[in-house]
C-alpha cells in the first residue's frame, strides 16, 4: 500500500535541555555533521510533507537563525512558555489553523529516527483508519518514558507519564516515543480539551489519545523494529551513544557499497561524506563535512579531512586537510597540513611535515618535506627542496610566489613574495630569493663562506668543543710528523 504524504510534520524542539549542562541549546548539539534537529528534519523531509513546522522556545533567536540557514523550508512557531507537549501543539494550531489530513508530531532530539520508520507509522495509521497512531518501542529500561497501557486484547487505552504512573504501569516495557500520526482536524479539536491535572501541571499531548478514544475514535500503535531509533538525547552520554550508533550505520552502508574500513571502531564519517568503491579507510580516519573520496584512494591512518576532495588513487597519510583538493594519484603526508585553497594536481606530492595554504601544485610537482608553501602557484614537474619557505606575508598583505614548470628550488630557500621562479630555473640551497629568477637561470643569494681559524680556542676556551678541537689538532700534527 502506498503511503500518502502527511499534510504536516510538527517537530517539537522548544525545551531547554538542562541535562546537557551546556550554553548551546540541546537541539543544536551536533553528531556526524548535523545538529540533532537537522537529523530529525532530514528524516521528516523524506516523507515529502505538505508543511514542515518546528516549535522553538529556549534560545529561540539562536535556534531560529540556525533554521533559517539550514532549513529555510521549515516554519518556526514560538512556544514562549514551555508548558507541555500538548500546549506546544495547541500553540502551532492556533498560529497556523487546523490542518486537514495526517499530521505527524515528533521531537527534535531523536537523531536516529529513520524516514522508513516514520513511513511505516503512516502506513499503519492509514491502513487501520486510526484517529491517532502512536509510535512505540519495547525497551530494556523504560525509565523516564511514558508507558503504553493496553487492555487484555491489546487495544491502546492511554499513555501514562512516568511521574503519574503507578508501580504496575512503571513495570510496562512498551514506551511512548513521542511520535504520533494524527487526523489533523480531530487533533485540532481534541488538543483544546487537554487538562493540566497532572503532577507537572502541564498539557500533555498523550491525553489527546484518551480524549479521542472517549469520543469513539480508533487509537492505534505501531511498534518500531529497533527501539534505539526512538531513544531521545537528553545528556552528553546519550549524545555519545547516538553518535556511535549513527556512525556505525554510515560505515556499514559504505562498506556494503564497496568501501574497505580497516577498523570501524576508530573511523568516523559525517552524513554528507561521499565514498566511492574501493576506497580504503585506515584506523584513526575522520571525514567531516562534504568530503569526497574517489575510487581507489586511501586515507589514513590518523587523518582528518574536512570538506576535502580526494582524487582517484590518491594516498593521504597522517594528514589534516581542510577545504583542499587532492588530485588523482597524488600523495599527501605523512604529517602534512593542507589548509583551505590548496589544490594538488595529478601525481603531485605534499610530503612529510609540509604545510600548504592557498597553493596550486602542478602535475607531478613535489614538495617532499619540511616546507611551508603559502599563496603560491607551482608548475608541473617542479621540485621544492627541504626546509623551503614561501615567505608570503609582509605584515600587511599576502603576496604570490610563482614557480615555473620543472624548476628546482634548493634546500633551505626563502622565496620572498612577490617573486617568480622561471620555467626550468634553479635556486641555490640556503638562498634568500627576493628577485625574479629568469627561466633556465640559477638564483644564488647567500654570503661567501669564510673560516676563522682558532676562533673556538679564543672564544670558548675550556669548553668541550675547544678540547675536541685541540685533540684533533694534536692528532693532525702527529700524523704530519710521521709522514
Amino acid at each position: 500500500m502506498s503511503v500518502p504524504r502527511p499534510a504536516a510534520v510538527i517537530v517539537l524542539a522548544a525545551g531547554e535541555g538542562t541535562r546537557m549542562k551546556s550554553r548551546t541549546p540541546k537541539i543544536l548539539h551536533e553528531l556526524c555533521g548535523r545538529t540533532l534537529v537537522d537529523h530529525m528534519l532530514t528524516a521528516a523531509r523524506g516523507l515529502e510533507p505538505g508543511r514542515l513546522i518546528v516549535v522553538i522556545g529556549h534560545e529561540r533567536d539562536r535556534v531560529q537563525a540556525h533554521l533559517e540557514r539550514t532549513s529555510p523550508d521549515a516554519q518556526a512557531v514560538v512556544q514562549a512558555e514551555q508548558r507541555g507537549t500538548g500546549h506546544a501543539v495547541r500553540i502551532v494550531l492556533e498560529a497556523v489553523g487546523a490542518i486537514g489530513g495526517t499530521v505527524l508530531v515528533t521531537y527534535g532530539d531523536t537523531p536516529l529516527l529513520r524516514t522508513e520508520t516514520l513511513a511505516a507509522l503512516l502506513e499503519r495509521h492509514n491502513q487501520d483508519g486510526n484517529a491517532v497512531t502512536v509510535l512505540t518501542a519495547e525497551v530494556p529500561d523504560p525509565h523516564g518514558y511514558g508507558r503504553i497501557v493496553r487492555d487484555a486484547v491489546g487495544t491502546v487505552l492511554e499513555i501514562v507519564e512516568e511521574k503519574d504512573a503507578d508501580p504496575a504501569q512503571r513495570a510496562i516495557r512498551e514506551m511512548n516515543s513521542g511520535v504520533y500520526a494524527f487526523d489533523g482536524l480531530l487533533l485540532a479539536d481534541a488538543v483544546k480539551r487537554v487538562s493540566t491535572s497532572n503532577a507537572q501541571g502541564e498539557e500533555y499531548l498523550t491525553e489527546v489519545l484518551s480524549i479521542l478514544r472517549q469520543d469513539g475514535h480508533r487509537v492505534g500503535a505501531h511498534i518500531a523494529a529497533d527501539h534505539v531509533e526512538v531513544e531521545g538525547v537528553n545528556d552528553r552520554v546519550q549524545l555519545a551513544f547516538a553518535r556511535r550508533v549513527l556512525n556505525s550505520r554510515l560505515l556499514e552502508a559504505h562498506m556494503r557499497a564497496g568501501v574497505t574500513v580497516i577498523d570501524p571502531g576508530s573511523t568516523w564519517v559525517d552524513v554528507d561524506v561521499t565514498l566511492e568503491p574501493d576506497v580504503v579507510l585506515h584506523p584513526g580516519t575522520q571525514l567531516h563535512g562534504r568530503t569526497v573520496v574517489a575510487e581507489g584512494a586511501e586515507v589514513g591512518p590518523v587523518s582528518t579531512l574536512t570538506d576535502t576532495l580526494v582524487g582517484a588513487g590518491a594516498v593521504v597519510r597522517n594528514a589534516v586537510c581542510v577545504e583542499a583538493r587532492i588530485g588523482p594519484e597524488a600523495v599527501v603526508g605523512p604529517y602534512a597540513y593542507l589548509r583551505p585553497g590548496t589544490v594538488l594536481a595529478r601525481k603531485a606530492k605534499a610530503g612529510t611535515y609540509v604545510e600548504m595554504k592557498n597553493a596550486q601544485v602542478g602535475e607531478g610537482a613535489k614538495v617532499p618535506h619540511l616546507s611551508y608553501v603559502g599563496d603560491a602557484v607551482i608548475g608541473a614537474g617542479a621540485n621544492i627542496g627541504a626546509s623551503s619557505v614561501f615567505v608570503n606575508y609582509d605584515g600587511v598583505d599576502k603576496n604570490l610566489t610563482t614557480v615555473g614548470e620543472h624548476a628546482f628550488v634548493g634546500c633551505d630557500t626563502m622565496l620572498v613574495a612577490p617573486v617568480n621562479i622561471g620555467d626550468g630555473a634553479y635556486t641555490a640551497a640556503g638562498s634568500v630569493i627576493d628577485s625574479d629568477v629568469p627561466p633556465g637561470a640559477i638564483g644564488v643569494a647567500r654570503g661567501r663562506q669564510r673560516n676563522i681559524e682558532g676562533w673556538v680556542a679564543r672564544k670558548r676556551a675550556g669548553s668541550r668543543s675547544a678540547e675536541a678541537a685541540l685533540r684533533a689538532a694534536e692528532t693532525g700534527n702527529q700524523q704530519g710528523s710521521r709522514t
